[in-house]
């Protein structure tokens, strides 16, 4: 059988995720697991809070899943997960001292242990490269968080991944929920069935009220490595600016409404509100107009600055109406501005139910590939921040194909790290 994305038919991805059945569950348990086992071996590889919300929700979507496994950089990430799991899930945490490994090769001795089916990789996304390939050399299915890499160098690694994935049949799912969440699959949907007419246009946004996000003060005994690693959001290498790590999410949702990545970008963006050098070397806000196929134009924006007005959701503006999607709804206007239809049967955040699908794709045998929708939702997004840094306008084809942007260090190692000066406008030059 062809290897599935996730775009499967509405009515049987809504059956899924946290209001899976019991006899749904009775039904995948009663299947040989593909290893000849019940039991799910699952591996955390970045024991953050990310991570930890991930397992525990791995956890919840299937009885035989286990976590076996953990490795991170820092002991008392590890030990903070290993509390919080272990007050929900105490009987599926199966983790040993012989089993938890530290350091930043941490993850190779993971995926080398035979008990591991699943391995998941919610690291910084500067390290997600990397870990992707050595997990399907190593025949383990993965759950990885976006986005998937920081620059052009890591897409096209990621792109060699989706198809590595698909030559060795191994699952990937990813950490964009929202395409398993009812009201998007149901809106999408509509879109995708023609009865919006064509799409002419859209709008994304991210903007938070607030700053500081997995903010850590710096302590005396830090390394430049061990501070930025910590305090990964705020630094350009790791996490690729908020853009990049944050406003996937909304152009995930672009890209797959309009069924392509963009052909262009023109963006701006600064720092203006959060300059101090305890914020790393990131912008607050950025504001991107994407030229997809057939001259569809939309806008995006995201912002991280204290006080400012919230908004999170997407708009997809069509010839006869438009969608309006949120984490918490979805409804659909007429021409005319005129609500016509609200999504309104029971919304739950798909964190569940993606790991509900990835577990029933390997019992199934009927692989499940997000990675290379990843890799061009992550470069979008990478665009938009080259674009905004640089000052210039970018085409998508050239950042796949000819950019060679690499921000990985020299060396990994808890020492030196100097941080990169904040990029200014119209002085960046293109890689």
């Amino acid at each position: 059988m062809k290897t599935r994305t996730n775009q499967m038919s509405r009515r049987d991805l809504l059956k899924t995720g946290a209001a899976v059945s019991a006899a749904a569950l009775a039904s995948a348990r009663s299947r040989a697991f593909a290893a000849g086992s019940d039991k799910i071996g699952v591996a955390l590889i970045g024991c953050g809070s990310r991570g930890t919300t991930d397992a525990l929700d791995c956890l919840k979507s299937d009885p035989a899943a286990e976590i076996v496994a953990m490795a991170d950089i820092f002991q008392d990430r590890v030990d903070s997960s290993l509390v919080q799991i272990k007050k929900q899930f105490a009987g599926k945490l199966k983790v040993t001292p012989e089993t938890t490994f530290l350091g930043f090769d941490a993850y190779k001795k993971v995926i080398a242990m035979n008990e591991v089916d699943i391995v998941m990789l919610t690291t910084p996304p500067a390290f997600r490269p990397q870990m992707v390939r050595a997990a399907l050399e190593a025949g383990k299915h993965i759950f990885m968080e976006k986005p998937g890499a920081v620059d052009p160098v890591g897409v096209r690694s990621l792109m060699a991944s989706a198809e590595l994935a698909d030559n060795k049949r191994l699952s990937i799912v990813v950490g964009t929920q929202q395409r398993w969440q009812p009201q998007y699959l149901e809106l999408i949907g509509r879109i995708h069935d023609g009865r919006l007419g064509d799409i002419v246009g859209g709008q994304s946004y991210w903007n938070w009220g607030h700053a500081k996000w997995h903010f850590e003060q710096r302590k005396p005994e830090w390394s430049d490595m061990e501070w930025q690693i910590r305090c990964w959001p705020y630094f350009v290498w790791l996490s690729g600016d908020h853009i990049v790590e944050q406003h996937l999410h909304n152009m995930d949702v672009i890209n797959w409404a309009i069924g392509s990545p963009p052909v262009q970008c023109l963006a701006v963006g600064g720092r203006q509100a959060r300059t101090g050098p305890e914020f790393g070397n990131i912008y607050d806000h950025f504001t991107a107009e994407y030229e997809y196929p057939n001259g569809i134009r939309v806008m995006s924006m995201c912002s991280q600055i204290e006080g400012s007005t919230p908004r999170v959701g997407e708009r997809v503006l069509c010839t006869k109406g438009a969608t309006n999607t949120t984490r918490a709804d979805g409804y659909i206007e007429d021409v005319k501005g005129r609500k016509v239809f609200t999504y309104s049967d029971p919304i739950h955040s798909g964190e569940v139910a993606q790991f509900v699908n990835l577990i029933k794709s390997i019992r199934d045998r009927e692989p499940i590939n997000e990675c290379r929708r990843l890799a061009e939702s992550t470069l979008t997004v990478i665009l938009g921040r080259m674009s905004a840094y640089t000052g210039r306008a970018l085409k998508y084809d050239w950042a796949l194909k000819a950019s060679k942007l690499d921000l990985s260090p020299a060396k990994y190692e808890l020492g030196k790290m100097p941080v990169r000066a904040v990029a200014v406008p119209g002085k960046v030059q293109l890689i």
